[in-house]
């Protein structure tokens, strides 16, 4: 069974919305049958990158808070990441375009790399505080998830996967996702917002509840797991 999930980089909701899915899965009977799929979402598209200016200080200019007033905002945000595990440091976090973060993603996806590549940048940007529109660095980590680097190069000095993150830009309003993280599973049933762990249990007992249905070699395969079997070769177990 397939889940789809619209995210992006600097939402961070969608990192706390990773690790509560991945903590459903783990308690999940049939998580190792899940396929993971992600897809883009840029949040802010027009945004330019610059370096020298603090997420806090643009959410400071943009939303017209002070800066006590936005600390005291994401400080709520830090500590509900907290709880999943993950530690942010929202004071690093850098003011960064992040469409060829999401063309790497693209590519990182096409070679089977996609969660790793996906978890990688979220911890970049949000625990390391990196520039997430700095080649250099996007080429450093691909790297270290085993992507190849000239493959990488050629990625990122070229408008190669514009397209796919277009379309799943495209897609996303088609299916009238309105904010992210936003989880599709089987096509059937959706889950908006970084949801507590037992909403994603719940829908993942009944979407898959619904894929077996469809599936009848599915139901075959779950109505003989763990009994003794031979095959037909004689292999008894």
């Amino acid at each position: 069974m397939k889940i789809e999930i619209w995210s992006d980089i600097m939402c961070p909701f969608c990192y706390i919305g990773k690790r509560r899915l991945e903590s459903a899965l783990a308690d999940f009977q049939f998580g190792d049958k899940i396929q993971i799929v992600w897809k883009s979402f840029l949040l802010n598209p027009e945004m330019k990158t610059d370096p020298s200016k603090s997420t806090l200080e643009y959410l400071s200019e943009t939303k017209g808070w002070t800066m006590e007033q936005t600390k005291e905002i994401t400080q709520q945000v830090v500590n509900m990441a907290k709880e999943e595990g993950l530690e942010y440091q929202m004071d690093k976090t850098v003011v960064a375009n992040a469409r060829n973060v999401h063309r790497l993603l693209q590519l990182a996806k096409s070679l089977e790399k996609g969660g790793e590549m996906k978890e990688r940048l979220l911890k970049a940007y949000f625990t390391e505080g990196s520039n997430i529109d700095d080649k250099t660095s996007l080429i450093s980590m691909a790297k270290e998830v085993g992507l190849d680097e000239k493959r990488v190069v050629a990625c990122l000095d070229s408008n190669e996967f514009e397209d796919k993150v277009d379309e799943d830009i495209y897609e996303s309003r088609q299916l009238g996702v309105r904010g992210v993280p936003f989880f599709v599973l089987d096509r059937k049933y959706g889950i908006s917002g970084a949801q507590p762990k037992e909403v994603f249990v719940q829908t993942l007992e009944k979407a898959w509840a619904d894929y077996v249905k469809e599936n009848p070699v599915l139901q075959m395969e779950n109505a003989g797991e763990g009994s003794p079997s031979c095959d037909v070769d004689g292999n008894c177990d």
